[in-house]
């Protein structure tokens, strides 16, 4: 029977397909989890990846270790960490990934109630727009829309992100209101760059009664962040089609006045994101459970329809 370190540090490297993002999730150098490894290939008299300066894969008798023993190894990790815990509060350091604007207005809010309920957990929450690799970077949970779903991974869907056209009540002044999306045709336009592309968004609204109208304002200003594009509505420099996450505060507030209502593009949903094990780390699994009932009493899922 090869020692449990060895064996967990070969499918948390097959996992990540690094050492370095085994180590992390290990609490070990580098270093230490290319030893372990290193080692179980020798007992076993088997070389289980193929090692390069710029990447680590799978040899076909790693691959077959890896299914064969993968989700058992997870199991009892998780059964141990379980009882282990049974007897006291989810206790440990939580790692998640998130959306800038989205996190400091839907989540943060929740934090101070949160620490409350669970004073052994200490938040590690990063702050960013982009996908993370979960597994592979060390994360217990992520929270975010556009996001591919791989193996390992369950979503719990948060809400349905639909996009609205919206504009300072200063910059409507004197203006016909808009009927259909062609009526916003020639209109001074706040458009989205797509980061991944580098490709100016473009978005065709529907209504309740599946009418379809594609939106052409004229570009007058191109960001790649909604939350910047909301500001430069709110000064009135144009029409800006948001999702309703960003738009929202300011829909409220009055600072942007919804222009065609009822009709929306929808956006796919923003959902919370962890690894797909049997038994959750307990800090892993009172955060998902708090901040979805949060969300919930919150009418959270509704608030984001444009419909």
């Amino acid at each position: 029977m090869q020692p449990l370190s060895h064996l967990e540090s070969f499918v948390r490297s097959a996992e990540a397909l690094s050492f370095s993002a085994a180590a992390r999730q290990l609490g070990l150098t580098p270093a230490a989890v290319s030893k372990n490894v290193a080692r179980l290939e020798a007992a076993l008299g088997v070389r289980l990846f193929q090692r390069s300066t710029r990447k680590l894969t799978l040899t076909e008798g790693g691959e077959r270790l890896f299914r064969e023993i993968g989700g058992a190894l997870g199991t009892l990790a998780d059964a141990v960490a379980g009882l282990a815990q049974d007897g006291g509060a989810p206790a440990g350091i939580l790692k998640v990934s998130m959306g800038l604007a989205f996190g400091r207005a839907y989540v943060l809010p929740h934090l101070a109630e949160f620490l409350a309920r669970y004073p052994a957990v200490q938040p590690d929450w990063h702050f960013d727009n982009r996908q993370v690799d979960l597994i592979g970077e060390g994360f217990d949970a992520g929270i975010g829309g556009g996001i591919e779903l791989t193996q390992g991974l369950v979503a719990r869907e948060l809400a349905r992100i639909h996009i609205v056209a919206t504009a300072a009540p200063s910059f409507l002044a004197g203006k016909r209101q808009p009927r259909h999306p062609a009526d916003l045709a020639g209109l001074d336009g706040i458009v989205r760059r797509s980061s991944p592309t580098g490709r100016v968004r473009s978005w065709t609204l529907r209504n309740r009664a599946a009418e379809e109208g594609a939106v052409e304002t004229r570009p007058r200003l191109v960001f790649s962040d909604p939350e910047a594009m909301r500001d430069a509505a709110v000064m009135g420099l144009g029409v800006a089609l948001l999702p309703m996450a960003f738009a929202l505060p300011a829909l409220e507030s009055g600072a942007l006045v919804r222009l065609l209502p009822g009709w929306y593009a929808d956006n796919g949903p923003i959902s919370l994101h962890y690894p797909s094990k049997k038994l959750l780390p307990a800090k892993t699994r009172v955060f998902v459970d708090f901040l979805v009932e949060r969300l919930r009493e919150q009418d959270f899922a509704r608030r984001m329809l444009g419909n």
